[in-house]
């Protein structure tokens, strides 16, 4: 089963108000492992950066004009994400986004029944609880220290562990390996001892025949 875990940087919060994606990161996952694989682009929005989206994720105009724009990378966005779900922090914000941008290059949208969101995962699990992705690295032990801005390819690569921790560990069948493990050490540690002797003693076939001397018709005396 093949899933993308995808996150983006925009220039504000709504692409109706003129505001576009300025970076994509993807990770792979097969079968809910990490495959290695992973998709990363920076994008030229050709405008100008406000100083709130600036102070989210450090990305500035100048840096990005030597980028290709949205329609340039497209297509090799499009291939790489395939059928696959999408696992995404929010989904609705990101994938307004991405369809914004499809739609403005003549791609077909992504129809929202392909995204995950781990938002709603997460609130459903905790309810009550924060469900931002620092408070879910936090109660999983996941080490985001060097998350100082956001990013899309670290904050996916961040969202894969959380969704995993999400389904229930980062390695379902862990935990029966470690049981085997542990059969299969103390089995090969166990002290040799002798067989027990399961032969009658000579008192207890001698009580037995009495025993059966006192029955009527017993099959054991049957010729």
């Amino acid at each position: 089963m093949r899933e993308i875990v995808l996150d983006t940087e925009t220039t504000g919060l709504d692409p109706k108000s003129g505001h576009r994606i300025v970076e994509i990161g993807c990770i792979e996952l097969d079968n809910h492992m990490p495959t290695g694989e992973t998709y990363h682009q920076y994008i030229n929005p050709r405008r100008d950066m406000p100083e709130e989206a600036f102070r989210v994720h450090g990305l500035s105009q100048e840096y990005l004009a030597d980028f290709p724009v949205f329609s340039a990378v497209a297509q090799d966005f499009v291939d790489f994400i395939g059928d696959a779900k999408l696992v995404i922090h929010n989904a609705s914000f990101d994938m307004g986004f991405i369809n914004a941008e499809l739609g403005a290059v003549d791609l077909e949208a992504i129809p929202m029944d392909r995204a995950i969101d781990t938002v709603t995962m997460a609130r459903r699990k905790f309810p009550g609880a924060r469900a931002n992705l620092d408070a879910l690295c936090q109660r999983f032990g996941i080490d985001n220290s060097n998350r100082d801005l956001h990013g899309a390819l670290l904050d996916a690569r961040l969202l894969a562990d959380v969704y995993l921790e999400l389904i229930g560990g980062r390695q379902p069948d862990l935990a029966l390996k470690s049981e085997k493990q542990k059969t299969a050490a103390s089995a090969s540690d166990r002290q040799f001892r002798e067989p027990r002797p399961h032969a009658p003693s000579d008192d207890e076939l001698a009580a037995h025949k009495a025993f059966v001397e006192k029955l009527e018709d017993a099959v054991w005396t049957a010729d």
